[in-house]
């Protein structure tokens, strides 16, 4: 920041102290705010999934709550930075949120990668811990949670505010016995050792759901080396068994040629 010229500009989140410190300190740039928990009069905010560019003439609305690779606070934050870069390079509100809708997401990160009458699958493979399964099951909120490995220290106890978000679990791996007992009587659960159980029967649950918006969900907060080589060998073996489940749909991304 302190190297900008006049004619740049910083991005600058402020839904934290120290980047609101940041955000106040003098600078040659122009400085535009971003905020995904609460309205801003200046700046761009998206608090309720819907981006509005409030720099503007005539404020300017993407809506992000249906696009499936942005799901999240913290996608949405993602979303309004690279929308405030790519306006200040040129680009026009319209195409910026037309590569919104299409962005596939990146492989392991909350990618969904396949419908099924209504459910969705999808592959967050990457959450090797608690923190990072944490922005999946606050994205989501009827979860059939595939979880389960190598678990690292802390557990999922730092996940228990959102349990009510999850319908039923299935455990894996070398951690499913220690899950099991973290999750107790608070979320329904089921240890089925491996990755293709869980595949099989979260599918079956889902299918029988008779609410909306069912997510099959592989966000293991573990390590993966017990059963496999690394999260990316684990995230491919869950969408090559989401693939061979009668009547799914796969991505664009994910079909095979």
């Amino acid at each position: 920041f302190a190297k900008q010229s006049a004619n740049q500009v910083a991005l600058i989140g402020v839904d934290d102290d120290w980047c609101q410190d940041i955000a106040r300190t003098p600078r040659v740039a122009k400085t535009i705010s971003v905020s995904v928990t609460r309205d801003i009069a200046n700046g761009y905010g998206a608090p309720h999934g819907i981006l509005s560019d409030l720099v503007a003439a005539g404020s300017v609305e993407v809506d992000l709550r249906y696009m499936p690779a942005l799901r999240g606070r913290h996608n949405w934050q993602n979303a309004a930075m690279a929308y405030g870069a790519a306006i200040a390079l040129g680009a026009e509100a319209k195409a910026i949120a037309a590569a919104m809708m299409s962005f596939p997401g990146l492989a392991h990160r909350m990618q969904q990668i396949a419908m099924r009458e209504g459910v969705a699958f999808v592959n967050d493979s990457k959450a090797t811990n608690a923190d990072a399964a944490e922005k999946a099951l606050a994205s989501y909120d009827n979860i059939y949670w595939i979880a389960g490995g190598m678990a690292k220290s802390g557990g999922i106890a730092p996940l228990k505010q959102y349990f009510p978000n999850i319908t039923r679990a299935y455990l894996i791996g070398v951690a499913a016995a220690d899950f099991a007992a973290e999750l107790g009587t608070e979320v329904d659960h089921i240890i089925v050792d491996t990755l293709d159980k869980a595949v099989a029967t979260a599918a079956r649950d889902a299918a029988a759901d008779a609410e909306q918006n069912a997510v099959v969900l592989l966000s293991p907060a573990c390590a993966s080396f017990d059963q496999f080589k690394n999260f990316e060998v684990r995230g491919d073996a869950f969408v090559d068994l989401v693939r061979k489940l009668p009547g799914v749909v796969m991505t664009h991304e994910q079909k095979k040629n």
